[in-house]
């Protein structure tokens, strides 16, 4: 693996809809400034801003997008793509992988 490579950033202006409820998740988004809001059936149920991780859960599960996102202010963030995501879970102790799983398994189950 080269150590040497780029991250990619990305900006989004306010009012920008990041990720879509449904759609297939290639990427996640570690915002480094900004705040996001995250959207479930028409309502706010969270907003996330510096440091956090947003479009993680469909890396982990190869399942589609649990909500949909919307930049609140501009929003700058750095590009994790599924490789880049996998190479890093990859090397992760087994039982924290296996943890993981389940967070996102029991986090499914309850928005359904």
């Amino acid at each position: 693996m080269n150590n040497d490579r780029i991250l990619e950033r990305k900006v989004f202006y306010a009012g920008t809809k990041i990720l879509k409820e449904g759609d297939e998740g290639d990427r996640a988004f570690l915002i480094q400034d900004g705040l996001v809001d995250i959207i479930k059936n028409g309502a706010i149920v969270a907003s996330i801003g510096k440091g956090e991780l947003l479009g993680e859960m469909a890396l982990i599960d190869d399942k589609p997008r649990m909500a949909t996102a919307i930049a609140r202010t501009d929003v700058a963030c750095i590009v994790i793509s599924r490789d880049t995501f996998r190479e890093k879970l990859a090397k992760a102790d087994p039982f924290i992988r296996g943890l993981l799983n389940i967070f996102v398994r029991n986090i499914r189950n309850l928005s359904d």
